[in-house]
């Protein structure tokens, strides 16, 4: 999916603009300059044509000098990152100093650039954006975020000028995607280097080392897939850097495109509230996951320690709890080929289909055993099973009155399945509809 990044100084409406483009209040907007602290990504769709945008944000700061800086770094990498560079100014304060800086900036990428003038929200407004030619950006379009007016015409801009999203083809199409995901300094990158068994990606104490999506060919010992190793997720308080920022939405990104995730927690600080965060984000997504419990070699145990840590870990995780669950060390190669083992067998669960015959034959007479509780004086009748077309493990139960199959009932019916069918480490998505 392209990615548009909205650059420009601070309060001429950038997250304005973001909030109409993403079609929510996602981000705050106040008249004062440099509200915008964290960095905020949605998808837009127009025309068709689907794109993720990023609100690059506005700066406080006391020093011109450290200002200057700050959006020069914002619009590198902006630069970098994204497919289009949207560039925003305001029709009455005119060219500023900073609007000069980053147009210079901008001229001399090879990206596409929409020049887009905000605040035209009268007839005389629009003559003072004309000044803006002369920054050397070709078209302008001048909009009101605030009110909408223009906004079409500046979309149908970004949509034409976005790259075409037809893909060379792909050598590695078809195979399962594995991404490597966690918090910063886990080991995700010395995992990668273990299984691949080469220095591949730089490994040092220092949290935040991997600030990219590092995709790699694996086809060894049977297994065949393309490993991700990305970068650590923090908390948006303690995401300071703008680099760190695009390093945490790409592996975002990341997770939205792969198949099973394997995520890394570390065992001596257990799960926190940020691998939580993570995995509720795999599990929004619908992705197969694998948690693997790493520095298992520091903590402190005795007999029956992993048994209790696993107790206590699926209990955190609940209600999806069947996850396999792998206790490693990586710098002492202890237990590297079970994780593979593990993301691969939850890969091929993920993509298993299940014929209709058997979904019919294994769960029909348990639910007539079990029915679901009738609601007001009526009965709901299952009358059969089929599991859906998706990436990702779904089922429809076609009844009478599926309005009155509730919550408790669908995990019931859940658990069935995965009694009678191997979906380990699969979110399932229950649907009921009417027959």
């Amino acid at each position: 999916m392209s990615l548009v990044a909205i650059v420009g100084r601070p309060n001429v409406g950038k997250s304005t603009l973001f909030n109409r483009l993403v079609g929510m209040r996602q981000a705050i907007v106040d008249d004062t300059a440099g509200v915008t602290r964290d960095r905020h990504y949605g998808r837009c769709e127009w025309c068709g044509r689907e794109f993720s945008v990023v609100d690059t944000g506005g700066y406080t700061t006391n020093s011109d000098d450290v200002f200057e800086t700050a959006i020069r770094s914002q619009v590198q990498i902006a630069i970098d990152e994204a497919d289009l560079v949207l560039f925003m100014v305001e029709a009455a304060t005119g060219i500023t100093d900073y609007d000069a800086e980053i147009a210079d900036i901008l001229r001399r990428t090879r990206k596409p650039v929409v020049l887009c003038v905000n605040k035209v929200d009268s007839g005389e407004k629009m003559y003072d954006s004309y000044q803006f030619y002369s920054l050397g950006l070709g078209e302008i379009y001048s909009i009101s975020a605030a009110n909408g007016s223009g906004t079409g015409d500046l979309l149908d801009a970004v949509v034409a000028a976005l790259p075409d999203e037809e893909q060379k083809e792909d050598p590695y199409a078809g195979l399962p995607r594995i991404a490597i995901v966690g918090k910063p300094n886990v080991g995700k990158s010395s995992l990668t280097n273990a299984l691949l068994g080469e220095e591949r990606n730089i490994v040092t104490p220092v949290a935040g080392t991997t600030r990219d999506a590092i995709e790699t060919h694996y086809n060894k010992f049977g297994h065949e897939f393309m490993l991700v190793d990305t970068a650590g997720i923090r908390r948006k308080t303690k995401v300071h850097e703008d680099l760190e920022f695009y390093s945490v939405m790409r592996s975002i990104r990341a997770i939205e495109h792969a198949d099973v995730c394997i995520l890394m927690i570390d065992a001596t600080t257990g799960m926190e509230a940020q691998d939580m965060n993570i995995f509720n984000l795999i599990l929004k997504n619908r992705k197969g996951c694998v948690v693997v419990v790493n520095k298992w070699d520091l903590f402190l145990k005795d007999s029956n320690t992993m048994r209790e840590y696993t107790d206590a870990l699926k209990a955190r995780l609940a209600p999806f709890n069947d996850i396999p669950v792998i206790f490693t060390s990586v710098v002492k190669m202890q237990r590297i080929q079970d994780v593979l083992n593990a993301a691969t067998e939850v890969y091929a669960n993920y993509s298993q289909k299940i014929p209709t015959a058997r979904l019919n034959e294994a769960l029909l007479p348990v639910i007539e055993e079990t029915p679901p509780p009738a609601w007001k004086g009526k009965y709901v009748k299952i009358k059969y099973i089929t599991q859906l077309p998706t990436s990702f493990p779904a089922f429809a139960f076609f009844c009478n009155l599926p309005q009155y199959v509730k919550d408790p009932y669908k995990r019931f019916l859940e658990n069935q399945l995965r009694k009678h069918f191997n979906l380990t480490g699969c979110p399932v998505q229950i649907y009921c509809r009417q027959k």
